[in-house]
């Protein structure tokens, strides 16, 4: 089964606990704080892998959580950090955040790798806490808990070329006589339901990867048929072989056809229209071939704009290049050059004319991902932190009073209310904050409820 969508919730792994411990060695009265540090927890890494082919795994298994790092102990000894947990995807995978739907990567290359969720870090131990005027400290800091999201997976297969057309056009036909690929091929519409790929040897030492995508129908770019599916893989391609059915064997017109299929690839992303483009020309093996690719040839010179030149190459080949723009009925398909090849999928009659012209454009275009990514000199830059600022809001709810504020609520899960110290450094960091004199704006009076990261508090002077 191929997958090419789906969506996983990701936590990265907490940090270990500080420890709360003093030295109690014979002869070494008032040994102070020795609690140590907890360690980090784990990120939850993406890593390309070019062995897989699908999304499949991720049906199965949706939820995906890193270890957390380990507890400090005493004599002043660090927590283990955790290990981080990899997660292979296929190669062409683009990871989207679920909630703001931007692009956090697109994986392109093996072995590429991303950080989706990063594990917290971990809580200090008493002996961070010692200063001359508590030079004995009896608390300790919780480990951080570590990012956790629903994240997005979209594959966006990795092929050269694209054949692009309406249903039965003969795209598997021409993907399983140009390459070993196998495609399945049958007198029903949507024969093909998942991507299928094939490696194209010209027969001079150059190859490319060609993708036998499945067939669109009018409205696919709002979904309709196997649109979205269909219409996700080609934006990978960096040229798009158009299949035409030239004799018409489903009583359609050839021109309408090419007309429609440009109108829903301009409709899903109009940068699509600036892919080259090549019109291969099938079916000519047919009686009505030859007399639908001259009807063809002048509907394309009647409705440009601009002047066409129409020249032939010795093989038989058309090439139609245009100043301006073909116009259509929703708006205009901005392409400069058409170069149609008569084909037969079947006979096998002017395919080695067109892969010789794909071949050829392909070495003029370059590879680019989705985003792009700079390569510069690693350095550490200290920037500011939102979590970190003092801002927070406090609204009234019903009875309670409820704080908001990132830094309160991470500070809050850091807390360790067991420990009395702890409880007043938490309360000291409020009042440094201004949250105790808001309160009091508010109307806030002794003994009112306060609401913090869905616990409950009583306000206290």
């Amino acid at each position: 089964m191929f997958v090419d969508k789906t969506t996983i919730y990701i936590k990265g792994g907490d940090g270990g606990n500080g420890q709360k411990s003093f030295r109690r060695e014979k002869y070494v009265p008032e040994g102070g704080p020795s609690g140590g540090d907890g360690g980090k927890g784990g990120d939850i890494i993406l890593e390309a892998d070019e062995g897989l082919r699908t999304l499949l795994d991720f049906r199965y298994q949706k939820h995906f959580k890193a270890d957390r790092g380990e507890h400090g102990k005493n004599k002043a000894q660090h927590g283990a950090n955790a290990d981080d947990k990899l997660i292979r995807v296929p190669q062409g995978t683009v990871v989207i955040d679920d909630d703001t739907n931007e692009i956090i990567a697109d994986l392109t290359r093996h072995k590429q790798r991303v950080i989706v969720a990063k594990g917290g870090r971990g809580g200090r131990g008493n002996m961070r806490f010692a200063t001359s005027a508590n030079p004995a400290p009896d608390i300790s800091e919780k480990g951080e808990p570590g990012e956790e999201r629903y994240i997005t997976l979209e594959l966006k297969v990795l092929a050269d070329v694209g054949l692009a057309g309406f249903p039965s056009v003969g795209k598997s036909t021409l993907l399983g006589a140009v390459s070993k690929a196998r495609p399945k091929i049958a007198a029903y519409h949507f024969t093909t339901l998942a991507p299928n790929l094939g490696v194209v040897e010209v027969g001079d030492g150059r190859s490319f990867v060609m993708a036998d995508l499945p067939g669109l129908i009018e409205g696919a770019h709002l979904g309709a048929g196997l649109g979205h599916q269909f219409l996700r893989h080609i934006e990978r391609t960096r040229v798009i072989v158009h299949v035409v059915d030239m004799a018409g064997t489903e009583e359609r017109d050839p021109y309408e056809d090419w007309i429609k299929i440009n109108q829903e690839l301009e409709q899903y992303n109009f940068r699509l229209m600036e892919r080259p483009q090549i019109i291969a020309a099938n079916k000519m093996d047919l009686p009505s071939g030859e007399e639908n690719l001259q009807k063809f040839r002048d509907q394309l010179k009647e409705h440009s704009t601009g002047t066409s030149i129409i020249s032939q190459h010795p093989t038989g080949t058309t090439i139609i290049s245009q100043q301006d723009s073909v116009s259509t009925k929703q708006g205009y398909i901005n392409r400069a050059h058409y170069p149609i090849y008569p084909i037969s999928a079947v006979t096998g009659q002017g395919i080695k004319e067109l892969l010789y012209a794909v071949v050829d454009l392909l070495e003029t275009i370059p590879v680019t991902p989705l985003v792009e990514e700079v390569e510069q000199e690693e350095r550490k830059i200290y920037k500011h932190d939102p979590e970190d600022t003092d801002e927070f809001t406090i609204r009234r709810e019903n009875e309670f009073y409820v704080v908001e504020s990132k830094k309160i609520e991470k500070l809050f899960k850091m807390t360790d209310f067991n420990q009395h110290d702890s409880v007043q450094r938490f309360a000291r960091i409020l009042r440094k904050m201004g949250v105790e004199s808001e309160l009091k704006k508010m109307g806030a009076k002794e003994g009112d409820s306060v609401r913090i990261a869905e616990f409950e508090f009583e306000l206290v002077e």
